[in-house]
């Protein structure tokens, strides 16, 4: 996207010129086009700036999700070539190829293929999104996983000793850098990157061995490898890890870096786990790009982020994240922490594991085995002048206590605990041993979140089969019941589930007076709760049953990430 088009869209007033030196400067220190971070920073939606672009250039504008493109016209420019200008081939009509570009005045990438095609080239405008989601689906087909297994009906040279205690290192490293091997790792961890997942789980059993993505929080089977790759494609996760391929009866843990083209990154967590027929390893996928941390797109209602920033931007006291695993904790607080990164405040972080970088913040990687734990952290980052203190998890008595002093003595201390909702953390931390009056005292607010998955928009259709008294059940108020409820139909963008991303769900609770006063009585969780609600705290469940009535998520995610507030 040239500068020009930039300029145009202030002075049509789309996009403000603080908005614009936004971008450019995002877009500079990216290395990406000033169009895709104005898209990016949410300041117009792709389509908007498509039919802009469009009505500029005076040429028609097309949304690639809509037709498929013939597999004869994709061979017509290679995928390097559509890569380095962002452009794909869409049709061909006797010797004029019609290519969608997001960038129509690109007259040297309209020249370049015109000189490698031979074919005078009509343009028409896509979204740059848009036309890399077409790149990946439309190319990559040539190294399919069906392909890559037909590679190995052949290699019968792959069966490996089944005996644990007499295991060759030499021919497993040898077995692992089979070819095909090789070829079926990468297709695997490159496809869960495509597909947006977030975990990969390659399991063996008995008679079966499966590899299985966790996509927006749901577990789906991908493929079935032969059972005598089982040890071959896990020595070859175990080589990419630098972990130790002769040990198999404990577990290990280690990371992969990829490079995955566009100068992205990928950064994958491993873990094996020895089980009764073999390892089964788990990677956890930590894309940078897909990192939110601006707080007002996480899913807050209005008035609990105002709460939350509130808390947050106390000179000291400590503010509780809360949930299972999973739920989308470390990102609130990376979020928190992006808010409160400022050139005059000290940020020190204990995490287990250090999840993504954050420049200007000092974060520390625990070691439990060499006595580096959240506590002995903590005990250091207190003589290291802190401002603010981010400790990963609080799991016992010690690093409470030690958390509690800090947050006590003009230091903000962020964390998270493992509770089900916002209340009973209160009590949870009285459990620990930690004494009415200090939680009372120390504690600014807590806040429970989970993740519903949301509706595809690709696909999205009113729901007929939601039942008003499901709804009312579940908590819908009489007002609420005229709406219009959806669900997603399943598409090609969602994989056929109906759901595409995810949106956290919010219980925000801040220590009002009242609330001290009821903590340190020693009322109960329910006390707490319902006290709570009468300030105004919207409950996880009251928060989940917004998102359905906008039509952001469905009934059936409102049960599955919240109990009944009754």
């Amino acid at each position: 996207m040239n500068e020009r088009i930039g300029e145009l869209l202030v002075q049509k007033n789309l996009i403000s010129p603080d908005q614009l030196k936004k971008a450019q400067d995002e877009a500079r220190q990216k290395g990406e086009r000033i169009g895709h971070q104005i898209t990016k920073l949410g300041y117009l939606e792709e389509s908007e700036l498509t039919d802009f672009v469009a009505s500029q250039y005076g040429v028609p504008s097309i949304d690639l999700g809509d037709f498929e493109i013939d597999a004869e016209v994709i061979r017509l420019i290679p995928e390097e070539v559509a890569l380095k200008h962002t452009v794909i081939p869409v049709n061909r009509a006797g010797s004029t190829l019609v290519l969608a570009t997001s960038d129509p005045s690109n007259i040297f990438a309209i020249d370049d293929i015109k000189f490698l095609t031979g074919y005078n080239i009509e343009v028409v405008v896509a979204s740059e999104e848009g036309i890399k989601d077409a790149i990946d689906r439309y190319y990559d087909q040539s190294s399919s996983f069906a392909d890559v297994m037909g590679d190995m009906v052949d290699v019968e040279d792959l069966e490996l000793v089944q005996d644990d205690e007499d295991v060759d290192v030499g021919e497993l490293a040898k077995e692992s850098e089979d070819a095909p091997v090789i070829k079926l790792v990468n297709l695997i961890l490159t496809d869960a990157v495509k597909r947006e997942a977030s975990d990969i789980h390659v399991e063996p059993y008995e008679k079966s061995f499966r590899v299985r993505y966790r996509i927006d929080g749901a577990l789906y089977e991908i493929m079935t490898p032969p059972l005598k790759l089982r040890n071959a494609i896990t020595s070859r996760i175990k080589i990419m890890s630098e972990l130790d391929i002769a040990e198999r009866r404990l577990p290990q843990d280690g990371r992969i870096k990829l490079k995955m083209g566009r100068g992205r990154e990928m950064d994958f967590r491993v873990s094996t786990l020895p089980t009764l027929f073999g390892e089964k390893v788990v990677l956890r996928l930590l894309d940078k790009s897909n990192l939110q941390l601006d707080m007002t797109k996480l899913g807050f209602e209005e008035e609990q982020l105002a709460v939350f920033k509130d808390s947050i931007h106390q000179p000291f006291g400590m503010v509780l994240v809360t949930g299972p695993t999973g739920s989308g904790k470390t990102t609130s607080l990376y979020s928190a922490l992006s808010e409160l990164n400022q050139i005059s405040e000290n940020i020190s972080t204990a995490e287990d594991p250090v999840e993504f970088n954050l420049a200007g913040i000092n974060q520390v990687q625990m070691h439990e085995d060499i006595g580096l734990n959240f506590a002995a952290a903590l005990r250091s980052f207190l003589r290291q002048d802190p401002d603010i203190i981010m400790v990963g998890e609080i799991r016992d008595f010690e690093t409470a206590e030690i958390a509690i002093k800090a947050a006590l003595t003009g230091h903000l201390v962020l964390s998270t605990l493992h509770t089900n909702d916002a209340p009973s953390t209160v009590n949870r931390l009285l459990n620990m041993g930690i004494e009415p009056f200090l939680v009372a005292s120390s504690v600014n607010a807590i806040v429970a979140q989970r993740l519903a998955r949301k509706v595809c928009n690709d696909c999205k259709e009113p729901d007929s089969e939601v039942s008003i008294e499901a709804a009312k059940e579940a908590g819908l108020g009489d007002d609420e019941t005229g709406v219009t409820f959806y669900k997603g139909r399943g598409c090609r963008s969602c994989s056929d589930t109906g759901f595409k991303g995810r949106v956290a769900v919010y219980e925000v609770m801040a220590l009002t007076e009242e609330l001290k006063e009821f903590v340190l009585n020693g009322a109960s969780a329910m006390e707490l709760k319902r006290e709570a609600i009468r300030g105004g705290m919207l409950t996880l469940r009251r928060s989940a049953l917004n998102k359905f009535v906008e039509g952001t998520t469905t009934l059936g995610e409102v049960l599955r990430v919240s109990t009944s507030d009754h």
